[in-house]
């Protein structure tokens, strides 16, 4: 049986024009093939990857290419660029083989670690009191850590664009309570 790892990742928006605002890519077909080679660089074919929302701008057919592209087992937490004006999701994310239905909330252990996922940021999440981790997307590293809470989206500075660990993400948040 092959060892299974957990990744955590948020905020691809594969070909969403806007990304390259503050993204260091000429252009969306640029950017969307680094984060699939930064994807695939971390993940095996039996890991599961929890994507924290916004996965694609893109048309169905191209949303599906790229979704074949990525390796691991996919479970989507939806974001608001998931979801329609009605709140339906989108005809484009609706369609592909996650590896479980979408869903807006999850909760996920690891080693004894409680792990409550959101697209959103919290300010206080199911069992925050009692010593669980909340991981989000949406801000796009712009919102500081909280307690045992951080973003853990493509545009964090200590991911580089790929899907990271639970440990890794967790790491100076660790640290930072060791001090405290």
């Amino acid at each position: 049986m092959a060892f299974t790892s957990q990744f955590f990742t948020a905020d691809h928006h594969f070909g969403h024009q806007r990304m390259l605002e503050n993204r260091p890519f000429a252009d969306t077909d640029e950017m969307d093939r680094a984060l699939i080679d930064a994807w695939n660089s971390v993940v095996r074919d039996t890991d599961i990857v929890w994507h924290l929302g916004d996965f694609s701008y893109h048309s169905e057919a191209r949303t599906k290419t790229i979704f074949d592209q990525l390796k691991g087992r996919k479970r989507l937490l939806l974001g608001n660029h998931d979801v329609d004006n009605r709140g339906d999701i989108r005809k484009s994310i609706a369609g592909l083989a996650w590896d479980q239905p979408p869903t807006h909330y999850a909760e996920t252990k690891l080693d004894g670690d409680r792990i409550i996922l959101n697209h959103y940021s919290q300010r206080t999440w199911n069992a925050s009191v009692h010593g669980s981790w909340h991981l989000y997307g949406h801000s796009h590293g712009r919102l500081p850590a909280y307690g045992r809470s951080r973003d853990c989206g493509v545009d964090c500075g200590d991911v580089g664009y790929a899907p990271a660990s639970f440990k890794v993400l967790t790491a100076a948040l660790r640290d930072a309570e060791v001090v405290a």
